[in-house]
């Protein structure tokens, strides 16, 4: 059984209409809408650990450039914030069920069905045991060809053999179908930060040319408890997985994967022009092409390493791809992306 928890901070949300031709057996169908609602909006835990019981040292980058990280736009703040020791929560309605294509696919990847589907990627990652992982993300909002397609960039946590896959993934999306199991639609993940809403737009954005901006993000792996944290930038604790949500993330991850993934539905036989980050390839570099900067790895003794031996995975090369790199100010980074069809990517 494949657990993918996925959870991704929303800067463009298209919202879509679903015609629902079926009119049999309304009646039961509302009951059954009604149901999943209870059992989504239902509070997973009672006891809410509120904050990590140990938080990893020794960050071989320091400190990130706070100037260029993006801001969470809040709305709902706009009438007030939680009281201390309460959190922010967006309950599932009845229209995000109802925009799913059926309610037995809700909540579970909506794409695999489609044989003319391709997921593309430009990634560095990493194999051996792991506790966690960090990176700044580049922000940028890429074109989508269709509203079912997505472009996202994120980092992932995998453990256990393909068959059995968990999989963490954090980062941002743009996303025309709100796809799978995300945010706080996926029973488990416990959110802690009364300031935040998981699913919140991102702004600003990166623009070309212009300035740019990015999202720190660490996962890691409270060694006391085996439950695994979310911080956004160095001092944001969003909240954590319970460790007894996977048979083998609780004893720790063993890949780590930080990049770019694109869904292509090859309309018209041909490839989409979905972009992938900036929609510029990697060599076009700063302020063209999108970035991962400050990879940081947290392996058994529970300390920021930089990672070693990574190596790159590149779907098609002249769609999309991805260039690394180390230096003194970024410590290992890279540029990734592209346009998706051109001519040599027809």
């Amino acid at each position: 059984m494949i657990t993918r928890m996925i959870l991704n901070l929303m800067f463009n949300i298209l919202t879509i209409v679903v015609i629902i031709t079926r009119s049999e057996n309304s009646n039961s169908r509302d009951d059954e809408i009604d149901q999943l609602l209870k059992k989504i909006n239902k509070p997973f835990l009672k006891s809410i650990k509120m904050q990590p019981s140990y938080v990893p040292q020794g960050s071989k980058n320091g400190s990130t450039n706070t100037q260029n990280q993006s801001m969470l736009t809040q709305l709902w703040t706009i009438n007030g914030k939680c009281p201390k020791n309460s959190i922010p929560i967006r309950r599932t309605r009845r229209e995000d069920i109802l925009r799913r294509r059926s309610v037995e696919k809700y909540r579970k990847p909506g794409f695999n069905e489609d044989p003319g589907l391709s997921h593309e990627y430009a990634i560095i990652k990493v194999d051996g045991t792991f506790h966690g992982a960090k990176a700044d993300i580049n922000v940028w909002k890429p074109y989508i060809q269709t509203p079912k397609e997505f472009s996202l960039a994120q980092l992932w946590l995998t453990g256990g053999p393909n068959s059995e896959l968990n999989s963490l993934e954090v980062g941002w999306q743009n996303d025309g179908y709100k796809t799978g199991c995300y945010n706080l639609d996926c029973p488990g993940f416990v959110p802690v930060n009364r300031a935040v809403v998981v699913g919140s737009i991102i702004k600003p954005v990166s623009t070309l040319r212009g300035k740019q901006y990015h999202i720190t993000t660490t996962i890691w792996k409270d060694p006391h408890t085996g439950n695994w944290w979310l911080k956004l930038s160095e001092n944001t604790v969003l909240g954590y997985w319970p460790s007894n949500l996977f048979k083998h993330l609780q004893y720790g991850a063993n890949g780590i994967q930080w990049g770019g993934e694109i869904i292509n539905f090859n309309d018209d036989s041909r490839h989409t022009t979905t972009k992938m980050g900036s929609g510029h390839f990697a060599e076009e570099g700063y302020k063209k092409a999108s970035y991962f900067r400050n990879l940081e790895i947290i392996e058994e003794d529970d300390r920021f390493k930089l990672p070693e031996k990574g190596s790159s995975y590149v779907t098609k090369a002249s769609c999309y791809n991805v260039r690394s790199s180390f230096d003194s100010r970024y410590g290992i980074n890279f540029y990734y992306g592209g346009p998706g069809r051109n001519r040599n990517c027809p």
